[in-house]
């Protein structure tokens, strides 16, 4: 099992990541059929092989992400896809 961690500062305000975290949460979950909700201000997903959390507060947006045995083989082309998109969401 693989872990990935991604940290990035905003400066969109709580609600702003919030809103950049839902939007990235439906697209994953049309692409790569993905299931999540919110807890507090924590998004947690999962689906076959893997599970994390995108946790969001006032300047600093987290994802946490678990791989299973055969997407750990993916995980620095997985950590790479989620910098971009962090990156573009909170830009």
């Amino acid at each position: 099992m693989s872990k990935i961690v991604v940290e990035r500062q905003h400066h969109l305000g709580r609600a702003g990541a919030r809103e950049q975290a839902q939007q990235l949460a439906e697209r994953l979950a049309k692409q790569y059929d993905v299931s999540y909700r919110w807890v507090g201000d924590t998004l947690e997903f999962r689906r076959t092989g893997a599970q994390g959390t995108i946790a969001v507060d006032d300047a600093k947006v987290c994802v946490s992400l678990k791989l299973g045995l055969l997407l750990s083989a993916l995980s620095g082309t997985i950590k790479r896809e989620i910098e971009e998109a962090l990156d573009k969401q909170l830009a």
